[in-house]
């Protein structure tokens, strides 16, 4: 007889273990099941973490062996592009920068997944915008995945400009608002509540006109919009 049987071939009759004895028992069993459960799966275990290197290794050979080589060469590509975008020849920015470089639609194409390709999609909407060219600058401002603080502002806000152009003015005033929302900016938050003001007037909406005139007002006195917002306050009011 094994010692753990002759243990508990004592807890038998009158001699039945107290509580604290089953205590001691049940953990004796907890501890060998355990036991007997990683002797006999250990290379169901060594697989799974075997399984999970892999594709902790392969994601980090993706990021950083070929994304990020992508990714420079992109950022590399698109200066001259960024360079034509500064210079108001959008049109060139978009498909011919010059020098054999690409422009922002071939970057988007050639190089996706990148943030380069991703920020290129920006360019690309903005660049729409201003060429008149509304739906495609929608396509590209949606597909755009903004970070930080200026750029969802700039985003929603393009984005309300196009909507605008095209005339649907409950889109344009919903990406306004996404817009003056989207961070605490001192130039561009009251910029677009002040287009959420204006439209909203348009649509007959003078109480929710005047609270984001209100609120330029309270809360940014000191920005362009500020300095004239009392006029737009009392042209409601009057």
């Amino acid at each position: 007889m094994s010692k753990r049987k002759a243990e508990r071939s004592r807890y038998t009759g009158s001699n039945r273990p107290s509580k604290n004895d089953d205590t001691l028992v049940d953990l004796v069993d907890v501890k060998e099941s355990a036991a007997g459960m990683l002797q006999g799966n250990q290379l169901k275990i060594l697989g799974i973490i075997g399984i999970g290197a892999l594709i902790v290794g392969a994601f980090l050979a993706y990021k950083y062996l070929y994304q990020a080589p992508r990714n420079t060469a992109a950022m590399e590509q698109m200066y001259k592009a960024e360079t034509q975008f500064k210079q108001d020849s959008f049109a060139l920015a978009l498909e011919n920068p010059g020098g054999g470089f690409d422009g922002f639609l071939d970057i988007i194409d050639n190089y996706s997944g990148t943030k380069a390709a991703n920020l290129s999609k920006y360019y690309a909407g903005i660049s729409y915008l201003n060429l008149g060219r509304y739906q495609e600058a929608i396509e590209y401002l949606e597909s755009f995945s903004a970070d930080g603080q200026v750029t969802p502002i700039t985003k929603h806000g393009a984005l309300g400009d196009a909507y605008s152009e095209l005339g649907e003015l409950d889109n344009a005033l919903s990406s306004y608002r996404k817009a003056a929302s989207a961070g605490d900016n001192e130039l561009l938050t009251p910029y677009y509540l002040k287009k959420v003001g204006m439209l909203l007037e348009k649509q007959g909406d003078s109480a929710a006109a005047l609270e984001a005139y209100k609120k330029i007002e309270n809360k940014y006195p000191s920005s362009t919009e500020g300095m004239d917002i009392s006029k737009y306050i009392a042209r409601i009011a009057s």
